[in-house]
């Protein structure tokens, strides 16, 4: 059905760099119009392939680069706000796409005539007809392989099984995303005794009393639950009572009530498996990392299990060197995992006489923004960023700004800072429009944090793990902003999996920095900045609790791992199975200690059941080896400099995913990376 004229997405925005027009777009516009967008564009491309005239970079390429304008208009407006601020329409509409999505890319990826009318092309180009660029040449041997691993070559009983496959893990994935939200939102724990809350600051203990209120409680506190299996509060809650309700609260979602996983988590890990035996692959996890730069399921298995022990290990010793001062807390008790937090943030005091507590009056998110995240990138990159009050998001909270560099401007940063029902849990950047050449459009990207907002009047204070989220985040941002391609597909962070986290982890770097930290680490109220004692003992931190880090993130990694490197006959068939399917895989490797959870556990593991980071969780430290490669050459050269910026933006942020990732890195680099900068970084030996 055509779409009507006069919904706001029928047309590109006319707002500045294209940024969607969020006031004047109703939550039912959007259905409409990515089901007139597939529509349009299946239309563009069987036009593609029925052209009889010679294949051209032209007819082929630019050709399949400008269809499904519409669409893309559409999906990227749409999954920048409903993972942002939800509503049950908008749920509604996610829940009704995901299956229509999934037959669209099957539509287009098993069209034989298409496949031929590409491959056309590159039989072209093999007998000397037609010459590429790099990016065409790397477009084209990317188009067919994608036509390969989606089974354009199978028989059409087999394709017809892959279209239900594809059709139904669609569902399950949008269906685990709402129900883990709901369930995390659900597990929010309500205290009504304000002694319990001793530990938290006034502020803190102000928003928690709002947010109970704006959830129908007359009186309390609701203490509302991250996303990951650690929960902020536990840092500081003297509690003990209170902090175990708040862990279980934590690692129990998703296993057993209104918003149970497991279900979810059994039937996708089971028919990814089956879906990549269809396509020629023993397993899930090789079926993804073929397409990335670990090239094989063992060699990201090879990794993880190689550095397990040792941060296992690491932990228990970190475990051994809190027992004195657990003892001393709570005779005669055992230390337990809702401990921990507490007990090795009294360990930092004691050891480093730091407060965690102390340095969130110095770290305010203004000054952590402007003169921190955004005075490093200004340093390195020359580019420099105006808040443009008259461009407006989807919610009153999200901010706009426009970036530039010597030449002019190169597009728009927007931000959303702060937590709230509708938002999912963690950080994350979008992108809404991606730059090239093509159609000469200038980028748009956006980043998501959950900082918890402060009552009004009151300035809104970070924790050191909450900027360096900021800086991370930025990091994906500037991949996004700083690209250089003709082709949208290939723009800022169209990298593989695996790759995509290395420039965000480059830009954690700049946090501790000394022509940075100074800037911005000054007292919200008095403008004195961190004591120089605190700064360096921040320094000199930076291996505490490198065990219980990497335990809890490689817990993760392995359980993702597990689920989809698993045979399809081995795994588990019922949800009563998941736990202990958990448990077996966590000891098979050595991370089953109990004191550390695994940062997610499966039942509220979005990276993984959701989408996205599928057997792909481990992308975070295979990206840190060539991160912690990059920031020793950085330091090596004089740090904060413009020549080390302008190498890093032009040899790599500029070429997003137009060359081979790994072949990027070693034009910028100049050497495949070497793992002894992340041991060392991560206090490893291995």
């Amino acid at each position: 059905m055509p779409l009507t004229a006069s919904n706001p997405l029928a047309v590109p925005s006319v707002l500045p760099y294209e940024l969607p027009d969020y006031p004047a777009i109703a939550d039912t516009d959007y259905q409409p119009a990515i089901e007139a967008g597939m529509a349009e564009q299946l239309a563009e491309l069987a036009a593609l392939a029925a052209d009889s005239e010679p294949a051209t970079v032209a007819t082929v390429i630019e050709a399949w680069e400008t269809s499904g304008q519409l669409l893309g208009r559409a999906l990227r407006a749409f999954y920048t706000k409903q993972p942002a601020d939800t509503n049950p329409v908008l749920d509604d509409v996610d829940a009704a796409i995901a299956p229509q999505l999934a037959a669209h890319t099957d539509a287009i990826y098993l069209d034989r005539a298409l496949y031929q009318r590409v491959a056309a092309l590159a039989q072209r180009v093999e007998a000397g007809e037609v010459e590429l660029d790099p990016a065409s040449a790397y477009w084209l041997e990317r188009k067919l392989q994608a036509f390969e691993r989606n089974g354009v070559n199978l028989p059409e009983a087999e394709q017809a099984r892959l279209r239900e496959l594809n059709a139904r893990i669609a569902e399950l994935q949008s269906a685990f995303g709402r129900e883990t939200l709901a369930g995390t939102n659900a597990g929010a724990v309500l205290v009504t005794d304000a002694a319990e809350l001793d530990g938290l600051s006034d502020a803190e203990i102000a928003g928690a009393r709002e947010r109970a209120a704006e959830q129908g409680h007359e009186s309390g506190w609701l203490i509302e639950l991250d996303n990951t299996s650690g929960q902020r509060p536990l840092d500081v809650l003297k509690n003990r009572s209170l902090r175990e309700r708040i862990h279980r609260a934590s690692v129990n979602r998703g296993l057993g009530g209104e918003h149970d996983t497991r279900p979810l988590v059994v039937e996708l890990a089971r028919l990814r498996a089956e879906r990549a035996q269809l396509l020629g692959f023993a397993t899930h996890a090789g079926y993804i990392a073929a397409d990335a730069c670990a090239r094989t399921g063992e060699a990201v298995w090879e990794l993880l299990t190689r550095l397990a022990p040792a941060a296992v290990a690491n932990a228990r010793a970190e475990a051994a060197e809190m027992e004195e001062l657990w003892q001393r807390i709570e005779p005669g008790e055992p230390l337990q995992a809702w401990d921990w937090q507490y007990v090795a943030e009294q360990l930092r005091t004691e050891r480093y006489q730091l407060d965690a507590t102390l340095l969130r009056p110095y770290l305010e998110l203004e000054r952590v923004l402007h003169d921190g995240v955004f005075a490093a990138a200004t340093g390195l990159y020359g580019i420099t960023f105006t808040e443009r009050d008259d461009l407006h998001g989807y919610n009153d909270e999200v901010r706009v700004f426009e970036v530039a560099d010597a030449d002019g401007p190169i597009g728009l940063f927007v931000a959303d800072f702060y937590t709230r029902g509708g938002k999912q849990g963690g950080a994350w950047m979008n992108n809404l429009v991606d730059q090239n050449h093509l159609l000469d459009q200038l980028p748009v990207v956006m980043n998501n944090t959950n900082l918890i907002k402060p009552p009004a009047g009151e300035p809104t204070l970070m924790t050191w793990d909450d900027v360096i989220a900021l800086f991370h985040e930025f990091g994906h941002a500037l991949h996004g902003l700083l690209s250089d391609v003709r082709y949208p597909s290939q723009s800022g962070t169209e990298t593989p999996r695996d790759f995509v986290e290395y420039p965000s982890q480059v830009n954690e770097m700049w946090i501790l920095d000394a022509d940075v930290l100074p800037r911005y680490a000054v007292h919200h109220a008095t403008g004195e900045p961190m004591p120089p004692a605190w700064v360096e003992t921040l320094r000199g931190s930076t291996l505490f609790q490198q065990g219980f880090k990497t335990t809890e993130y490689l817990g993760a990694a392995l359980l993702d791992q597990v689920w989809h490197r698993t045979p399809l006959d081995e795994l588990p068939t019922d949800p009563e199975q998941v736990e202990e399917f958990e448990r077996s895989a966590l000891a098979s490797v050595g991370l089953d200690f109990e004191l550390v959870p695994p940062r997610y556990r499966s039942t509220y593991f979005r990276h993984a059941f959701e989408g996205g980071y599928d057997a792909g969780y481990y992308s975070y430290i295979w990206s840190e080896v060539l991160d912690a490669d990059t920031a020793a050459f950085i330091q090596a050269n004089g740090g904060l400099r413009r020549e080390n910026g302008e190498r890093f933006r032009r040899h790599l942020l500029a070429k997003g995913g137009s060359v081979d990732a790994m072949d990027t890195f070693r034009d910028y680099r100049g050497a495949d990376p070497d793992l002894a900068h992340l041991l060392e970084r991560r206090g490893l030996q291995v």
